[in-house]
C-alpha cells in the first residue's frame, strides 16, 4: 500500500541518501570513459538535474566545483604540453623551446613539440576529473551534508563531523570569496594580483572562523562531545576494524575504478573490506547508543532516485569491461569519438531524477500562483 510519501508530487526533501547514490553512481560513470561527448553530456545531466531540484537558499557550490574542474583541465593539458604526456603524435601544433635533461631521465622531456594527439589525451583526461567533481558538486547541492551526518554510524561520527564541517564550509568560503570581491569592485578595485588576493583572504577566513565559532557553540548545546565509557580492548578491536575495513574499501574502489587494475583488487577487495567495516561499525555502536530526530522517509522516490543513478554506473562499467566503441577514444590518429547510443541510454536515466523524486518544499511554495495564496477574509 502507497503512503503519501510515496507520491513525488508531495514537496519534501528526499533522503540525502537517496542523492548521494545517485551522484556517486554518476561519478563512477564518468570515471571509466573518457569520451569528451558521454563527459559533456554528464556534466549537463548533474547541472540539469540542480536546476530542478536544488533547494531554494541552498549552498550554489555546483559553481564553485565546475571552476574546479575547469581548472583541472587547463592544468592537466598544460602539463602535458611541458612535460608530454607519454602519447605521441604525427601533427605537431608547435614547438616549445627544449631544456635538455639527464640521461638518469628518460622518458621525460621539457619542452619540445607539442602535439594535437597529447593534448586531446590530456583534455580527455581532465575532462572526466571534471566530470566526477560536477557529478560530487551537484550531490553537495541536492543533499546538504548536515543532513547526512544524521545517517552516519556511531562508530564514525567523529570523523563524519570533521568531513561534513568541511564540505559545509569550503562551499562557503567560496560564495564569501565571491561576495568580498564583488564588494570590493564595487569599490572601484580590479580584484585581481596578489595584493588583491591578500586582501581578499582576511574577510573570507574571519566569517569561516565566525562561523566555525558559531557551530562549536551549537554543537555543545547539543550535548556533542561527551564521554563514552569503553573498555581499552573493546576500543582497539573497533580501531583495528575500522583500519582494516577503509583500507579494503578504498583498495576495493580503486580497483573498481581503475580498469587495469588485477580482478581480485576489485569486487573481492570490496567485498572484505565492507565486512570488516560492518563488524567494526557493530562493535562501536554498541558502546556508543545515539538517537536520531525526525527521521526522514525512505519511499519509493527514494529508490527510484538511486536507481537512475545506478543504471549509468552499471552499464559504463560493462561497456568498458567489454571494450565498446567509444567508451575509450582512440587518440592516435586524432579522430572524432564514436558516441554509444547504450551509453547515452543510460546517462539520460540520470536525468530522470529530476521527474521522480518530489519537489523541495521552498521551491514548490515559491512556484504555487499568486492566487492560490490569496486568503479572503471570512
Amino acid at each position: 500500500m502507497l503512503t503519501a510519501a510515496d507520491r513525488p508530487s508531495l514537496p519534501r526533501l528526499l533522503h540525502p541518501v537517496a542523492w548521494w547514490v545517485w551522484g556517486v553512481g554518476l561519478a563512477a560513470a564518468a570515471s571509466r570513459t573518457t569520451n569528451p561527448f558521454l563527459l559533456l553530456l554528464i556534466g549537463a545531466v548533474a547541472a540539469w538535474v540542480v536546476l530542478e531540484r536544488r533547494e531554494l537558499g541552498a549552498s550554489n557550490a555546483f559553481a564553485g566545483f565546475l571552476v574546479i574542474g575547469l581548472v583541472a583541465v587547463g592544468l592537466r593539458v598544460l602539463m602535458a604540453a611541458l612535460l608530454g604526456g607519454g602519447v605521441t603524435g604525427r601533427v605537431v601544433l608547435f614547438r616549445l623551446p627544449e631544456i635538455p635533461l639527464p640521461a638518469w631521465t628518460a622518458g621525460v622531456r621539457l619542452g619540445g613539440a607539442v602535439t594535437l594527439e597529447g593534448v586531446l589525451a590530456a583534455a580527455y583526461d581532465g575532462l572526466r576529473l571534471a566530470a566526477i567533481l560536477a557529478c560530487l558538486g551537484a550531490t553537495n547541492v541536492l543533499a546538504s551534508p548536515r543532513r547526512l551526518l544524521r545517517y552516519v554510524p556511531a562508530t564514525l561520527y567523529d570523523v563524519g563531523t570533521a568531513v561534513v564541517v568541511a564540505l559545509t564550509y569550503a562551499p562557503q568560503m567560496v560564495e564569501d570569496a565571491g561576495r568580498v570581491r564583488a564588494a570590493r569592485r564595487l569599490r572601484g578595485h580590479s580584484g585581481r594580483g596578489l595584493r588583491e588576493m591578500a586582501r581578499l583572504a582576511v574577510p573570507v577566513l574571519e566569517g569561516a572562523l565566525d562561523r566555525s565559532l558559531a557551530l562549536a557553540a551549537s554543537m555543545e548545546s547539543r550535548g556533542y562531545g561527551r564521554a563514552v565509557h569503553r573498555t581499552p580492548a573493546s576500543r582497539r578491536r573497533a580501531s583495528a576494524l575500522t583500519v582494516l575495513g577503509l583500507l579494503g574499501v578504498v583498495a576495493g574502489l580503486y580497483g573498481l575504478l581503475d580498469g587495469s587494475s588485477p580482478p581480485l583488487m576489485g569486487l573481492p577487495l570490496l567485498f572484505l573490506g565492507v565486512l570488516l567495516a560492518g563488524a567494526s561499525l557493530a562493535t562501536g555502536a554498541r558502546r556508543d547508543p545515539r538517537t536520531r530526530y525526525r527521521r526522514d522517509p525512505w519511499a519509493l522516490p527514494e529508490w527510484a532516485v538511486a536507481a537512475c543513478g545506478t543504471v549509468p554506473a552499471v552499464v559504463m562499467f560493462v561497456g568498458s569491461d567489454q571494450g565498446w566503441p567509444g567508451i575509450t577514444p582512440v587518440q592516435v590518429p586524432a579522430t572524432l569519438p564514436e558516441l554509444p547510443v547504450v551509453a547515452v541510454l543510460a546517462i539520460g536515466v540520470a536525468a530522470l531524477a529530476a521527474w521522480v523524486s518530489p519537489p523541495p518544499p521552498q521551491r514548490a511554495a515559491a512556484t504555487v500562483p499568486a492566487r492560490e495564496k490569496v486568503q479572503v477574509p471570512a
